[in-house]
């Protein structure tokens, strides 16, 4: 994907969501309705970052949860949806496998969160 590509697509997405995720494609199809007359589906993956709270802890990246699918605000005739690939981890604590993922409500918790951040952490299961 260009480069021009994801700097037009970091305009639409709810702020902050690039802290987290990566853009991995994109695909516009028509929507076959009248008024909004296109279908955008922007593909988000999680970054390879562990959770920081899981990082003393000895660790691997455990493939990913299966994405979801979140309706966001339409655009300019075109319908919205956000393909969300979540990671997973491999976390031994204490002797023991553990599997985890991020924490959406502690990324959330102290800040001031913008309405449509608040919203997508909703959508994935965070708030």
């Amino acid at each position: 994907m260009s480069e021009l590509s994801t700097q037009l697509l970091e305009l639409i997405l709810p702020e902050g969501i690039l802290d987290y995720f990566i853009i991995t494609d994109f695909k516009q199809e028509k929507s076959g309705q009248e008024l909004y007359t296109k279908h955008l589906t922007i593909y988000l993956e999680e970054k390879q970052e562990i959770p920081q709270e899981y990082s003393p802890y000895k660790h691997k990246a455990s493939g990913f949860m299966n994405p979801k699918e979140i309706r966001d605000c339409p655009i300019r005739r075109n319908l919205v949806t956000l393909n969300v690939k979540r990671r997973r981890w491999d976390v031994e604590i204490d002797g023991k496998q553990k599997k985890v993922s991020r924490d959406w409500e502690s990324v959330a918790k102290g800040t001031r969160l913008d309405p449509e951040y608040a919203s997508f952490l909703k959508a994935i299961g965070g708030l």
